[in-house]
């Protein structure tokens, strides 16, 4: 089987080398390629088996690639930036990674992509049609505060956090809430626009960012508002998409 990795992010490519030599070492990459323009340059000679795809890539996003060429080959997507296009790529692709993923993530979708025909096209213009529909994000949270219960608008959230067994909603004014809800749950639920997931503890929202600081090579430690008592770190596997989420 030959398969094709785009991906911007080295880092992120060599990990997922990495993980399909280990996975299933009779999986030939053939290519890997970090932008639309290379892939719509390699794409229109030839067509793997089955192709990694990262959603933002350094020049534009991967849709511009089939805007421009066909892609008959099966797709899994690859993203640390879980927006709404998440349900549509497992309605109309092979299946999606969401970053940072396990081997055992991987093995499920290689065998799911295994029992189907590996000829079988993806029908990329449903897809796309399914992305461009304008979703619809939660507006409020509601929360219990003693024995009151609170709607809390959402351009009232700084950040989520996720502690433990719980996660707590942040508010611009300090306040702070138990929600019944997961981290991943929320995550689908506000707008990825003013929203974004750091690392596994941290959502943050875009007004509470008061300040940034180069944490290491890669990474990006954040001064949030309100303060929290412990350092905010972007995590390395998210950096690249966090980078470009603040370059909207």
């Amino acid at each position: 089987m030959k398969v094709v990795i785009i991906e911007d992010e080295k880092l992120a490519s060599d990990n997922l080398v990495a993980m399909i030599k280990k996975v299933d070492p009779s999986i030939e990459i053939v290519k890997v390629i970090d932008n639309v323009k290379k892939a719509i340059a390699w794409l229109s000679e030839q067509q793997p088996d089955l192709i990694f795809l990262d959603i933002h890539l350094g020049d534009d996003i991967c849709f511009s690639i089939f805007e421009n060429i066909k892609v008959t080959a099966p797709i899994i997507f690859t993203t640390a930036y879980n927006q709404y296009a998440i349900r549509a790529f497992k309605l109309n692709s092979v299946d999606y990674l969401l970053k940072p993923f396990s081997e055992e993530d991987l093995q499920f979708a290689l065998d799911k992509f295994k029992s189907q025909n590996s000829k079988l096209a993806v029908d990329m213009k449903k897809l796309l049609e399914t992305i461009i529909d304008k979703p619809s994000f939660q507006e409020r949270f509601m929360v219990v505060s003693g024995q009151k219960i609170k709607s809390i608008s959402i351009d009232q959230v700084a950040y989520f956090l996720s502690e433990g067994r719980y996660v707590k909603l942040v508010s611009k004014n300090n306040e702070k809430f138990l929600l019944d809800q997961s981290l991943e749950s929320i995550e689908h639920k506000v707008d990825p626009n003013h929203f974004f997931r750091i690392n596994r503890q941290v959502i943050v929202g875009f007004d509470s960012i008061q300040q940034m600081i180069v944490w290491s090579k890669s990474r990006v430690k954040l001064e949030l508002k309100p303060a929290t008592d412990f350092d905010v770190v972007v995590s390395i596997d998210n950096s690249g998409e966090f980078k470009r989420w603040l370059n909207r």
